[in-house]
């Protein structure tokens, strides 16, 4: 067993301990729920090399570091966080132990579609979320132009199941902008894992939908109107009691002259516009996809204040013409995004119909600059009648200069 030393003098007086204490040698000093009784009872703790072990420590590391977080954004002065104690109670969820997803995109997908699905009746659904998290944000660390290609490539593809693509599309947009606009990693998390759980209230009708080729019936219709809230109570039950994290997905879809929308809370409006704008640039049986362009003006067309600049940051962070997506050349091909360019409006593109209607079997990334290679249309996913094969546009990459 690993013990790790505890902050003896971070304890407060009088407070049961959230976490069994041992010695090095693993004595047992103090139990859980026991309290630090005097200034003597903390000499003997130093004296002793007062320890926990490992997994406790890391647990009771990141409830300090939330409740700082929390304190700072409480606009409590900095002198009196800093004499903070160690807090007397550890959440669930930061006794997660995140275990390893190996694979890419689509095998997050398939973890994370299982999850969704099975709702609250999901089994270990944190632990599983966690490593979730984790994965997604290694792949988007390592190459977020691949991983917006792979998820809008997967967006068009319905018999991969809409909701779970749409869960984690959106947790990487969100993590892009959120990112651009300078919200701290607090904010994000809680983000991340708002954009991965908003519809776990109504996943597999979510499925359902997309694939519907009727308009929602009265039913689905009250069902779109009461999962936020639904999806809430469901990661509440999970023990998820972040504030923040149960606000965002309860008010995502919340009209912005809401009188009950949480002040100050500019996470929850950037899963709304990313919440909308994905949706937008998915095809359903009843209407065609919007283009990632008309998408983008329609979340700023009169909108004011923060969503302008929410809306401004996403575009700037996704692109005009995101990896994945499709368009038309003035040279009269039609091409694939495959990584954003120096601009909104100029992504690399890899050719895959000439003009002449015909299969490009050659994959050579080019950029969008100028005239003739430069971007005439978008184009839907549903008119392209050529598979773009995603490992040769990886080799392809690779040959763009950096």
């Amino acid at each position: 067993m690993n013990y790790v030393p505890i902050p003896v003098d971070m304890l407060e007086t009088g407070k049961p301990l959230p976490v069994d204490v041992w010695s090095p040698n693993g004595q047992l000093l103090l139990r859980k729920g026991q309290p630090v009784v005097s200034a003597q009872h903390k000499e003997k703790l130093k004296a002793h090399n007062a320890s926990s072990t490992e997994g406790d420590a890391m647990a009771w590391q990141r409830s300090y570091e939330r409740m700082v977080h929390q304190m700072l954004r409480q606009g409590i002065d900095v002198q009196v966080v800093a004499k903070a104690p160690m807090p007397s109670e550890i959440r669930e969820i930061d006794h997660v132990v995140v275990k390893q997803i190996n694979g890419g995109w689509l095998d997050l997908q398939d973890v994370l579609r299982g999850i969704l699905y099975q709702g609250g009746l999901a089994i270990s659904p944190l632990r599983r979320l966690a490593a979730i998290e984790k994965k997604a944000l290694e792949l988007l660390k390592h190459d977020a132009d691949d991983c917006l290609f792979s998820l809008y490539q997967a967006l068009a593809d319905d018999s991969l199941g809409y909701c779970a693509t749409h869960a984690l599309l959106s947790t990487v947009v969100c993590e892009l902008t959120a990112t651009k606009l300078g919200l701290d990693e607090f904010q994000r998390q809680s983000l991340r894992h708002a954009a991965l759980t908003m519809n776990i209230g109504m996943a597999r009708d979510q499925d359902s939908l997309a694939r519907q080729s009727s308009e929602p019936t009265d039913w689905q219709r009250n069902l779109i109107e009461i999962h936020a809230e639904k999806s809430a109570e469901i990661l509440k039950a999970f023990g998820m009691d972040d504030p923040d994290l149960l606000d965002i997905v309860r008010w995502h879809h919340a009209p912005e002259d809401s009188q009950a929308l949480p002040q100050n809370l500019s996470s929850r409006r950037i899963l709304s516009l990313a919440d909308s704008f994905i949706a937008r640039t998915a095809a359903r049986k009843t209407r065609s996809a919007q283009s990632a362009v008309k998408a983008v003006k329609s979340m700023v067309l009169g909108a004011q204040g923060e969503a302008i600049e929410v809306g401004s940051a996403m575009a700037q962070a996704v692109g005009f013409y995101p990896p994945g997506s499709y368009v038309k050349l003035y040279n009269g091909e039609i091409a694939v995004s495959v990584q954003r360019g120096a601009r909104a409006n100029t992504p690399w593109v890899i050719s895959i119909i000439d003009k002449e209607g015909m299969a490009i079997s050659r994959y050579v990334c080019k950029e969008t600059l100028e005239l003739p290679l430069s971007i005439h249309s978008p184009v839907n996913f549903e008119n392209v009648r050529v598979t773009v094969n995603a490992e040769k546009v990886h080799l392809a990459r690779k040959r763009i200069p950096h």
